[in-house]
């Protein structure tokens, strides 16, 4: 056979081993993609439907559910009221919808609770069958140490969405800040008198070998020398035994 035969005849047999390598590449992505398809579904609707319903929807789809949350609403008691993702999300499967569900509408009023204790604050809203919500708190001078200034939502709300009151809670003047002087050197009686003369608290002495400084004499101190510190604050002392 003529070289120019052989030639055509060995291109003609690469460019269908090429051909035939291609359509079996394609088709292993289509059935890799058919394959990652086929473990996600379509997150349904659940909103609106009593939590027992919609847990077995989500059971028909291989998906779990979740009680991220309950709220006052329109919508009876254990009815969904929010969900998450949102419907027609696709998920992979065993994936879990987090829902909100309804505490039925509000019957019950906010009670008043600016100026009272924080403590008090928490048993007014159990005994309205409230919650305390988020409690913020700030330096105040014109304020009583924890004393309620605000709420949300306020005295006397209804139908608010919610059962958690949100505080604002007075943590009453600010404490003067100074500086942690320093005891390294001094001997333990004259750190004690100067830590109490400071306002502070001793609440530990341990002790250890140093040989820098004498039997009896501060050598490490918490906080350090140089420290911000507030009246009361704790002082840990390392002392030469």
């Amino acid at each position: 056979m003529p070289l120019s035969k052989k030639l055509e005849t060995y291109a003609r047999l690469g460019i269908g081993i090429f051909i035939f390598l291609a359509i079996a590449f394609l088709s292993a992505i289509t059935a890799i993609r058919l394959a990652v398809q086929g473990r996600e579904v379509e997150v349904p609707k659940l909103v609106g439907m009593k939590a027992g319903d919609a847990q077995t929807v989500l059971d028909s789809r291989r998906l779990g559910m979740k009680i991220a949350d309950r709220v006052y609403s329109a919508l009876p008691p254990d009815f969904v009221v929010r969900q998450s993702p949102p419907a027609g999300t696709r998920v992979k499967v065993q994936q879990r919808a987090h829902v909100v569900l309804s505490l039925g509408p509000q019957k019950v009023s906010v009670p008043s609770l600016v100026g009272q204790s924080a403590r008090t604050a928490r048993i007014e809203l159990l005994r309205a069958g409230l919650q305390v919500g988020e409690i913020t708190s700030f330096y105040l001078p014109d304020r009583l140490l924890d004393e309620v200034v605000q709420q949300n939502p306020p005295p006397q709300a209804s139908n608010t969405g919610s059962p958690r009151v949100n505080l604002l809670v007075s943590q009453g003047e600010r404490p003067a800040e100074y500086v942690m002087p320093d005891l390294a050197g001094m001997s333990l009686a004259d750190a004690q008198h100067r830590v109490s003369a400071a306002g502070l608290h001793l609440t530990k002495i341990s002790f250890a070998a140093s040989p820098a400084q004498p039997k009896g004499a501060v050598f490490a101190q918490v906080p350090a020398r140089g420290a911000k510190i507030v009246a009361g604050t704790n002082i840990e002392l390392q002392v030469v035994e």
